[in-house]
């Protein structure tokens, strides 16, 4: 079976399709998800979605959200999202605006380096 991932924000859906896996910022640490996961529901906070599927890497800067686990399922809700490092799109103004949004997430600046620091790293290892 597959992992089917939903993630939606207040303007639409940002990203729908089956994965191998995902790790969501939890608010009490990162967490991964792979299918036949136990059912949960977690708060997230400011960081990076990523999301694996055979050959691709998507990721997703998001400021917080919900996440709602099942066996075969994660939908995730955010307040806001910005898609990095998929197909579509332009890359570089991509991540201005996934730097921008987490900037205006969190005034605390250990984290907001922490995160565009994993977020710059994960695009240039592409």
């Amino acid at each position: 079976m597959a992992l089917m991932v939903n993630v939606i924000a207040p303007y639409g859906k940002i990203f729908s399709d089956t994965v191998e896996s995902i790790t969501l910022p939890g608010s009490e640490g990162e967490f991964g998800v792979l299918d036949g996961h136990s059912d949960l529901l977690s708060c997230l906070k400011v960081g990076v979605i990523e999301i694996n599927r055979k050959s691709q890497r998507s990721l997703i800067a998001i400021n917080w959200g919900y996440a709602k686990i099942q066996a075969h399922q994660v939908d995730v809700l955010v307040d806001s999202a910005v898609l990095v490092g998929d197909t579509t799109g332009d890359i570089a103004e991509a991540i201005t605006k996934a730097h921008k949004l987490l900037e205006g997430a969190s005034n605390d600046r250990i984290i907001f380096s922490s995160v565009v620091s994993k977020l710059d790293s994960a695009v240039k290892g592409k």
